[in-house]
């Protein structure tokens, strides 16, 4: 049963894994784990319930204990962007098993969304997110205010919102 359920389960535990913002090199290595660690706990899995979201409830668990250790290997790819991602896959328990593939639908909206941005709203974007740069700092380097940095910040950040609307109601997710 178990070997069926790594068959039927590993490219999408993979593509949730690298949604969490984990590092390409480390994708494979965070779902074997995943996988491990259900192994070794399968008899406290509910069979009533989805295996799939189980594992990614697993996935997700490790993600974010890979967040608190102080790893020698960085794996994690952008903590900010990563606080982001995990954040918007938290739900609670019972709806896990209805955030699979609307979760990953999700996580490949905002991907698409914010190649789409202009470039300097993607920089404001990856300044703040990925460089964790404060509002003043953003604001030296884009020739602005603080207040307007927040503003656009927000404006870009609406935006994407409603831009992942449309592509998953495009998309049926």
């Amino acid at each position: 049963m178990f070997v069926e359920q790594v068959r039927e389960h590993h490219a999408g535990l993979r593509g949730f894994v690298r949604s969490l913002g984990v590092d390409p090199l480390w994708v494979d290595d965070v779902a074997q784990e995943a996988f491990i660690v259900a192994y070794n706990r399968l008899s406290e899995f509910d069979h009533e319930r989805d295996f799939g979201a189980w594992l990614r409830g697993i996935a997700r668990n490790l993600v974010i204990n890979e967040r608190r250790k102080n790893a020698r290997r960085k794996r994690i790819l952008s903590d900010n962007l990563t606080d982001v991602l995990l954040s918007t896959t938290s739900v609670p328990e019972e709806e896990e098993e209805e955030l699979g593939d609307r979760g990953l639908a999700k996580m490949n909206a905002l991907r698409e969304c914010i190649k789409g941005l202009p470039e300097k709203s993607l920089g404001m974007l990856k300044a703040r997110y990925e460089e964790d740069h404060s509002a003043q700092d953003i604001a030296e380097k884009f020739e602005m205010n603080p207040p307007a940095v927040r503003k656009a910040l927000e404006r870009v950040r609406t935006s994407l919102r409603k831009c992942m609307d449309e592509r998953l109601q495009l998309s049926g997710a």
